[in-house]
């Protein structure tokens, strides 16, 4: 067992793990030197550690104290480059558009050969005298090369300390479980969990893995816990225990192809492609080039290993031939080339394969019929009984156009057939609709569609909405919250429960339940559900951006920016384009990275100014300026502190992991130019952390409208402590206020596992 890679999932979730039983632990604490050593650097860094934890950690050897420290020193990324462009960057150098045309203009007639008096910089800009304040500089401040890193960041301003606690492998096994068995999609921080996870667990024999992406990730996983044929015979017999339907064959495929656990056409990721590499500068755009280049590697090319696994998955389907045909139809393109890719055919023909020969006969001859065109058929014709019956036939798609149906084909008819099949549905299917509903029936509201291909798009209301008053409009939101709340309590009372007392933190209704909330950054100091709110100690927030790490020096431009928003309806942006504004200040924009260690870029904010201005929220941005998505490995968030954070007047390094209130990396499944990483609601003080993509090379491109719509949708989801109050009524749970008193306790920090808040939704 690899326990640093235990460490580094265990941080996810505040804890340390230890590879103890907690009978083990000694009650008599004896404190030796490196373990005082190692409890004052992780307070250096933010960290505390629970009573449990100390008297365990007492019983580990040196190495493991190092192995932890080594964890939290890369996930908060303390030993890479932290210095921006500008020293002491807190005070404003001047620098105008100005400086940058005069610049320009000197260089292109020969700079200090022409006679121009300044200064060569070690790029080869000239920068003239009377321009920029070049000793305020780490770099070129024309073209935003950095010449200078840091070697350092600042420890222990934080004001609050993060309690770390103790996980044992116990605890880790179960953790791997509520993964498997999520009832919701896993994000970023969770697949990545889970695949780490499985190079060090066995999985388990009686598991159950409701999710289809999560069952992608656990068979590709399985192959790589052996080696040859070995791993080949283990991915096939896995496969043959889960993989129900030719759709599930198709996403592990492509999952194989693209590294997506999401089935995303060929066609949507060449034109993703495309857009992220356009430029507004032509010289700059290779939007064609890589999208030609992008198509080119989707082509399909497969060695027998993977012709044998699936013609063996594909023969041994547990459905007719007709109705796996059937469910293939809607990606017949993509099946068409899979099943040449595959040599299917040639397999088809061998003794033993006669299941397989026949689904391939009945597929290509299209002796079936499409259940979608049966139902658009009913659709077009009017044909309400007809269509409930289809519709009733797959609860899914049901649940996903129960709304329009409403609305085209009366609230009564189609509520009573959806009722009949409601119990069949995934929970998380039942609770969208609760969060949906409010949003849904307001002729007003724009709501927020978030595509698997990434990005946001705002979404007008449905038109027929307005064919009905208000109070008919209400009446559909109250059955439908009275449908979903009837449907889980029963379910919470069906399941097994022996508890008679329940303490639910206040703080849970304050976080909404994650549902649909698709992720692709990573959190490795933290497991925060989208919605989460952070309130703010101090006068100041401070956003930083670290990208580079790894890479070799180069021009990788990527921009840290914030949206200010203001009350009379004026709103002003803080960017490399605006280093000031009221309450912000930027500390100057990198455009190349050095070797290996990256570069930073920080905004400050401060919340007095802000509220003087009459600021009434700050949206924190990053982007892509060069051509493609956001770097892999990049990491944003923001620090607080009661306390005063420090600049450094000589390389401008403001980093101090202590004050770290929340931190993200984006991942390689990153499909986006543009991410939204937070909400600072100024006279709440409180800051909302949210992932909203968007295709934007500039924070120019961002939709504030979008941004409202979706910080309403995170409001009006059903919050963790609701849906713990209809267990609550559905197994007639006595309230208790203290969790020392409850048979089961739901507390805060309970809630930073989203598996563990995910396992709600498996009360059947």
């Amino acid at each position: 067992m690899n326990v640093k890679t235990m460490q580094k999932v265990a941080l996810r979730h505040r804890a340390v793990f230890l590879p103890l039983e907690k009978a083990e632990i000694p009650f008599d604490y004896q404190p030796t030197a490196p373990l005082m050593a190692f409890v004052a650097r992780l307070k250096e860094n933010g960290y505390t550690v629970s009573e449990e934890l100390l008297h365990a950690l007492a019983k580990v050897p040196t190495r493991t104290l190092v192995e932890v420290t080594e964890v939290i020193r890369e996930a908060l990324g303390i030993d890479l480059n932290w210095a921006p462009l500008v020293k002491g960057w807190d005070v404003p150098t001047g620098e105008t558009y100005a400086d940058h045309l005069i610049t320009l203009v000197v260089n292109l007639f020969g700079g200090k050969q022409a006679g121009f008096k300044g200064v060569t910089m070690p790029c080869g800009h000239f920068i003239p005298e009377g321009t920029f304040p070049i000793e305020r500089y780490n770099g070129c401040p024309f073209c935003g090369t950095p010449f200078r890193t840091a070697n350092f960041v600042y420890h222990g301003q934080g004001s609050k300390l993060k309690e770390l606690r103790l996980f044992t492998l116990a605890d880790m096994e179960q953790l791997f479980r509520n993964l498997l068995q999520s009832p919701t999609p896993l994000d970023a921080t969770q697949l990545d969990s889970l695949k780490l996870l499985l190079g060090e667990l066995e999985l388990p024999e009686n598991v159950e893995i409701p999710m289809k992406e999560t069952l992608m990730v656990v068979i590709s996983g399985a192959g790589h816990t052996a080696e040859g044929r070995k791993a080949v015979e283990k991915q096939i017999a896995v496969g043959l225990r889960y993989l129900k339907s030719p759709t599930d064959i198709l996403r592990y495929f492509w999952y194989e192809k693209t590294g997506m656990v999401k089935v995303i056409e060929p066609k949507y990721l060449v034109e993703m492609e495309r857009k992220a590499q356009r430029h507004r500068w032509a010289m700059n755009d290779q939007s064609e080039e890589k999208a030609a280049q992008k198509r080119q590697a989707l082509k399909l090319q497969y060695d027998r290993k993977h012709c044998r696994m699936a013609a063996t998955w594909l023969n041994a389907l547990p459905m007719d031939a007709r109705k796996a045909a059937e469910e293939m139809h809607p990606k017949r393109g993509m099946w068409v080339r899979l099943i040449h890719a595959l040599r299917l055919g040639e397999y088809s023909r061998r003794k033993g394969f006669e299941p397989l020969a026949q689904l391939l006969d009945v597929f290509y001859k299209q002796d079936y019929e499409p259940w979608m065109g049966k139902v658009e058929k009913a659709r077009r014709d009017n044909n309400t009984p007809e269509l409930l019956r289809m519709l009733c036939q797959r609860p899914g798609l049901f649940a996903r156009c129960l709304f329009a149906t409403m609305l085209r084909f009366g609230k009564d008819e189609t509520l009573n057939a959806f009722e009949r099949v409601s119990d069949t549905l995934p929970a998380r299917l039942v609770l969208s609709l609760g969060n949906a509903a409010d949003a849904y029936f307001d002729l007003d509201q724009i709501r927020i569609a978030r595509p698997i291909t990434g990005g946001t798009h705002p979404v007008q209301p449905n038109a027929l909405l307005s064919l009905y008053s208000e109070d008919q409009r209400k009446a559909m939101v109250n059955e439908v919250n009275n449908l979903y709340a009837n449907t889980m309590r029963r379910r919470f009372a069906a399941a097994h429960n022996d508890a008679k007392t329940i303490y639910i933190d206040p703080r849970l209704y304050e976080i909404p339940v994650s549902i649909g909330d698709r992720s692709t950054t990573v959190q490795d100091t933290s497991c925060a559900l989208q919605g989460t709110r952070f309130p703010v100690e101090g006068d100041a927030v401070r956003l930083f951006l670290q990208w580079g790490k790894g890479l070799p020096a180069q021009p990788l431009d990527m921009d840290l920016s914030c949206h200010i928003a203001f009350n009379n309806g004026v709103s002003v942006e803080c960017a490399y384009f605006n280093l000031t504004a009221p309450g912000a200040k930027h500390s100057g924009d990198i455009r190349s990275i050095p070797n290996q260690v990256g570069t930073a870029e920080y905004i400050e904010l401060s919340l007095p100014e802000l509220q003087q201005a009459g600021a009434k929220f700050v949206v924190f941005t990053c982007n892509a300026y060069t051509s493609g998505n956001l770097s892999p490995n990049l990491m944003v968030g923001w620090m607080d502190s009661a306390y005063p954070m420090t600049i450094s007047e000589e390389n401008g390094v403001a980093y101090d992991p202590s004050c770290v209130q929340h931190i993200v990396r984006v991942s390689e499944g990153n499909l986006s130019k543009g991410l939204v990483f937070g909400v600072l609601k100024v006279e709440e003080r409180e800051i909302v952390w949210l992932e909203m993509p968007f295709m934007g090379q500039t924070v120019h491109d961002l939709d504030t409208d979008s941004v409202e719509a979706m910080l309403r949708r995170l409001e009006e989801k059903l919050s963790v402590g609701a849906l713990l109050d209809l267990k609550r009524e559905g197994q007639d749970l006595i309230l208790v206020t203290d969790p020392q008193l409850a048979d089961e306790a739901y507390t805060y920090e309970w809630a930073l596992d989203p598996a563990a808040v995910s396992a709600l939704l498996n009360a059947e």
